[in-house]
């Protein structure tokens, strides 16, 4: 993919949400690129779970990894910028998705694929105390901590499902099916678990035929299941559901799934939707009022092939939908999409058995399971092991733009260097107009002032502390990138004990259009000044230019009292070793960017590294630290050694105890590790027991480079737990000690590696 990169974007793709539709859409887009083309993902989660497999991941035949597809490494592979947010609004006449309070992001075609969520709006007090089937990702939370009631549980206990469409009717038989082999493992009965499905006004599985209906009224029958057939929910309580012809059902765990319904955004941006609230598209995919938006998935309806809300209709709407959008973008006709009104139905009973239909045939057993098992499998195949790709990407032809946009185009590819690299006035001028620092009374001349450089007071009794960063981007969302750099330039600051006063920014935006070059610009300086804002640091000026990567970085300016100065040295005999974040990152997006990093790996690494540092400085600040840094490019053990090298002292560290980001172990078994990595290896000298050491499987992770990491620190043992447990109230949930200080009189200082 690297000649798409170096392409200058000439249009923007943008597909909200990750979807059956939109997976095959990133997909194919990977498998036949097109050059100069950004494609962005906007996605409230990194996995999305595949419906199909949903019923058979409650009853536990399939793990997490098996039944959700990871985003991340499929955005990798089409080269997509990933963004991990939910969407909240369309600015349609601009053409801009909103992201709460991030800066908008620009469109030349967006397509939605969200799915859809059961409806609450006509029954108070379900919202409240149901736990519903989608969102999947909330209702998969729900769903560990219903085990939990149910195992600890003290006599009957009652699951009410509200609704008895396919999806109910399997998540009612995988939930009780999963709930005793729970109770059977854990050697309880499962004699007062007990199960109501409540159908509404029609039969259960009303839009499939009559046997199928008959089967399984039969199956629920066997596994004791009560079905309420004629009356709907009126009212949800904590503990009870009434229902419509009068009745009271006390409910100990309620699972709501009713119809679809369609979050009311669409609406209120200004689309087309039915009287559902589903974005309206023709037979094309494409919106009825915006010729450059499409729908696909549950959260569409087409206008002419009305079909019912089904992953089925989903998946098969994925490669029309891909052909659409890429016609769209190259300004050819669009094709239309008739779904199929027969289909094979496969609906799971829990027990790794399966009813199955196609038009008025029905058949059930275990082979049908075993089929539908085969045919959820090999699609999920198709998006779990992706191929390397390189093939040539097709160029994005000129019918794309108009006559200026191919001068500007033309105008990319002969930039100048110096001076002439600097990002142009307008463009500049505009972001700078929407960014919103904060004043300090000690800066003098600063953002707002016309001259080249920013004026600051040093406060009386007071010393400046000054220090400077800047990186290359190292993942796809300009924006947190902004969050990351701006926390991980503060870090030094911080560490020093200072406060910070103000930043000057430095900035390289990849060459592309000038509306290109504006949005990326600002993505990242928003990201950047949401931290600044946060610590009341001032942003004071700064210098941008055009590159061939984007790259940021801070000069960051702190005051602090010169007695309060704190430095790398200072360590003392019997002082205890505190690390405030855990470690991994290097090797984690070393693995990103070869597509072998789980997504929800990658997720909580970036939560680390927008963790600010602050208050953690301000903790240890109170215990009396006596030595301080922060954990960056030479790792754990090079700044330990940093430490070290001042202190006069001899370090141990406890391996075992150092707190590590989830799947940094498993980057590191498969080999993967940060460029950095070689380099910092080459301290490994300082460890005085290194032929033992090099043995422990955490021995690499000493020596991986941390971005934004946290704070290595020592302070008097006595304080060792109070300083911990504050820390950890303080959101910095793996602070841990990692090892002690002793002083060893005339000995070289080494550092131990405890194995134990």
């Amino acid at each position: 993919m690297q000649s798409v990169k170096n392409t200058p974007v000439i249009k923007d793709l943008v597909l909200i949400g990750g979807g059956h539709s939109h997976v095959a859409v990133l997909k194919k887009f990977g498998m036949k690129p097109l050059a100069g083309l950004q494609i962005t993902l906007i996605t409230r989660d990194v996995h999305t779970p595949y419906s199909g497999m949903l019923p058979g991941y409650i009853a536990g035949h399939y793990s997490y990894d098996e039944s959700h597809i990871d985003l991340r490494p499929l955005a990798k592979f089409c080269g997509a910028r990933l963004i991990h947010a939910p969407a909240t609004y369309i600015q349609l006449e601009d053409k801009n998705v909103i992201c709460g309070d991030r800066p908008p992001i620009r469109y030349d075609v967006l397509s939605i694929n969200t799915g859809s969520t059961p409806s609450h709006i006509e029954v108070p007090g379900s919202k409240e105390h149901a736990l519903a089937v989608k969102p999947i990702n909330e209702f998969l939370q729900g769903w560990e901590e219903l085990m939990q009631q149910v195992l600890s549980r003290k006599g009957d206990f009652k699951v009410v499902v509200v609704g008895a469409g396919a999806g109910g009717v399997e998540v009612a038989l995988a939930t009780q099916f999963h709930l005793h082999n729970l109770l059977r493992e854990n050697s309880c009965t499962n004699d007062n678990l007990q199960f109501d499905l409540i159908t509404g006004t029609g039969p259960i599985l009303a839009t499939h035929n009559n046997s199928i209906q008959k089967r399984f009224r039969r199956v629920l029958a066997e596994r004791e299941i009560k079905i309420h057939k004629g009356s709907k929910a009126k009212r949800v309580n904590a503990n009870a559901i009434e229902l419509d012809d009068g009745q009271i059902l006390q409910a100990d765990a309620i699972i709501w799934a009713t119809h679809a319904s369609a979050p009311g955004w669409y609406k209120e941006s200004g689309l087309a939707v039915d009287d559902r609230g589903f974005v309206a598209v023709n037979d094309s995919l494409q919106s009825i009022s915006h010729v450059d938006v499409f729908a696909a998935g549950d959260i569409a309806s087409v206008v002419d092939y009305p079909r019912p809300k089904s992953g089925v209709f989903a998946v098969r709407q994925g490669p029309p939908l891909y052909k659409n959008i890429r016609r769209a973008l190259t300004n050819k006709p669009l094709k239309k999409h008739v779904p199929q009104i027969s289909f094979l139905s496969l609906i799971s009973t829990g027990d790794k058995c399966a009813i199955g239909s196609r038009g008025i045939f029905t058949f059930e057993g275990a082979w049908i399971w075993k089929l539908k098992d085969y045919i959820d499998r090999e699609f999920m195949r198709k998006y779990q092991q992706l191929p390397e790709m390189d093939e040539e990407p097709e160029p994005l032809h000129s019918e794309l733009a108009n006559k200026d946009t191919l001068k500007e185009i033309s105008a990319i590819a002969m930039r100048c260097g110096g001076c002439g690299a600097k990002v142009g006035s307008n463009v500049l001028s505009r972001v700078v107009n929407k960014l919103t620092t904060i004043k300090r009374e000690d800066v003098v001349l600063g953002l707002d002032a016309p001259d080249d450089a920013a004026v600051l007071q040093v406060p009386e009794g007071k010393v400046q502390v000054q220090s400077v960063d800047y990186f290359r981007s190292f993942i796809d969302d300009p924006y947190v990138f902004g969050q990351i750099a701006a926390n991980h330039s503060l870090g030094d600051v911080f560490a020093m004990g200072a406060e910070a006063q103000a930043a000057m920014a430095i900035a390289t935006v990849p060459y592309g259009k000038e509306q290109m070059v504006e949005q990326q610009l600002q993505q990242m300086m928003q990201g950047a000044l949401q931290v600044l804002n946060q610590h009341n640091a001032a942003l004071v000026g700064g210098h941008s230019s055009e590159g061939a990567e984007l790259s940021f970085g801070l000069s960051v300016t702190g005051i602090v009292e010169k007695e309060k100065l704190l430095a790398k040295s200072g360590m003392q005999d019997g002082d205890t070793i505190i690390l405030t974040k855990p470690i991994g990152t290097g090797t984690l997006f070393a693995a990103d960017m070869r597509g072998k990093a789980k997504g929800r790996w990658v997720s909580k690494a970036i939560d680390s590294m927008i963790q600010s540092n602050h208050a953690a400085a301000q903790c240890l600040y109170k215990y009396d630290v006596h030595a301080c840094t922060d954990v960056t490019g030479f790792g754990v053990l090079g700044h330990l050694v940093e430490m070290l090298r001042v202190g006069g002292v001899d370090i141990h560290i406890d391996i075992n105890s150092l707190p590590i980001l989830k799947g940094a172990m498993e980057s590191m078994q498969l080999g993967i590790f940060s460029s950095l990595q070689p380099s910092n290896v080459r301290l490994r000298r300082a460890i005085k027991n290194q032929e033992d050491a090099v043995k422990h499987s955490y021995y690499p992770l000493l020596f991986d480079p941390q971005t934004a990491g946290g704070l290595l620190a020592s302070l008097p043992k006595q304080y060792e737990q109070a300083c911990i447990t504050e820390l950890q109230s303080l959101g910095y949930s793996e602070a841990c000690s990692i090892g002690y200080v002793e002083q060893e009189g005339a000995t070289v200082e080494s550092i131990y590696i405890n194995l134990d």
